[in-house]
């Protein structure tokens, strides 16, 4: 993260929504080169609550927004990621990974099929060094960095009543897929999709009608403002990755337990980058992989705690981890020996140098609640 207090740190860049955040009260950090709301007056485990319960809206303008263009742009970005986009109707979307030869994950991605382009989000952390790599595959140009909009996600079980008042077509739109349609007279592309467990929708918006479309939304008696620092708890108890955390270069799709990301027609040795790889690690298990992890008590174990066995031998580490306000006490994600990765098996989480009982389990923590 930039800190705001080093002179020689580069300006932070501010979403189209940042005067709404400071009115709402919103307490600002910086996050991937942003100034982003960790979270509002209510507070982290409010918003969270809200969010399972109703609908809270979420500024994620900081992520990267790309069309990609040419008569070969599937076959093109395929060349790049494991998943199957031919297999894609129009409107129709994938969670994908950039990988790299040794089949480590580069980044993780959303990538939808438009009548002329592919339409992706990318992490704001990577967003420069995903836009050079696609333009040093595809050409420059072929790849359309879209500056001019912002992004809203819209979670929650009521956010299908909220955005329906405002263009009935939301409610009828599927589960992973997307369409251009008018809120409130401004024209967006809407996607059913989301990273919190939860159903809802993700919004891209002209950056200039952005705060309008915002307001809008948050008149709405269900709609409350949530903060990065909810939508972190809210991912973790689902047990999706965070990349730069549960993802990275050196970890495999395999070993994060994404093995359904690799579509079954792009199995073939070279089909793309570390794709060897990744198959033998199919074929054989990998020698580690992603858990959840249930401490005993109320410790929390953060990222880069060490994982260890019975007899006190590390055996991994902890990812991703803290206070799960829906399943009501600590969540820890890791990676352990594969060994030690069977649910229910004993290990211990060294959190300010003791050592507190846990035990794996599946996930996700909470159930998920996608549109089915």
């Amino acid at each position: 993260m930039t800190n705001p207090n080093d002179e020689t740190a580069q300006p932070l860049h501010q979403t189209p929504l940042d005067a709404l955040h400071r009115e709402l009260g919103a307490r600002m950090v910086p996050f991937a080169g942003y100034d982003m709301p960790v979270q509002y007056p209510a507070g982290i485990i409010v918003e969270h609550k809200h969010t399972r319960a109703q609908a809270g809206l979420f500024d994620v303008s900081h992520m990267g927004q790309v069309k990609l263009h040419g008569d070969n742009r599937i076959a093109a970005l395929e060349a790049l990621v494991p998943g199957d986009l031919e297999g894609l109707s129009l409107g129709g979307m994938r969670y994908s990974l950039f990988t790299n030869d040794v089949g480590g994950v580069l980044d993780d991605l959303m990538i939808t099929v438009c009548e002329d382009h592919l339409f992706l989000v990318v992490n704001a952390g990577c967003k420069d060094a995903d836009i050079a790599h696609l333009k040093a595959h595809l050409g420059d140009d072929a790849v359309e960095v879209l500056e001019d909009r912002a992004l809203i996600a819209l979670q929650g079980p009521a956010a299908v009543a909220a955005l329906s008042r405002l263009a009935p077509a939301a409610a009828d739109l599927a589960f992973m897929s997307a369409a251009q349609m008018d809120l409130d007279n401004i024209s967006c592309f809407v996607s059913r999709s989301g990273y919190t467990g939860e159903d809802g929708y993700e919004i891209s918006v002209p950056a200039d009608q952005a705060e309008a479309l915002a307001r809008t939304l948050l008149a709405m008696e269900e709609v409350e403002p949530v903060g990065l620092g909810a939508r972190d708890s809210l991912r973790l108890e689902a047990g999706l990755c965070l990349y730069g955390h549960d993802l990275d270069p050196a970890t495999t799709p395999i070993e994060a337990g994404l093995t359904w990301t690799i579509g079954k027609r792009r199995r073939m040795p070279g089909a793309f980058p570390g794709a060897d790889i990744i198959l033998a690690q199919i074929e054989n298990k990998p020698t580690r992989k992603r858990i959840g992890l249930v401490p005993e008590g109320r410790a929390m174990a953060r990222e880069g705690a060490d994982i260890v066995d019975s007899d006190g031998a590390v055996v991994g580490t902890v990812t991703s981890g803290g206070f799960g306000p829906s399943f009501g006490g600590a969540v820890v994600m890791g990676y352990v020996k594969i060994a030690y990765a069977g649910v229910d098996t004993k290990l211990g989480l060294v959190v300010r140098g003791k050592t507190v009982p846990a035990t794996v389990v599946k996930m996700p923590f909470v159930a998920k609640n996608f549109a089915k």
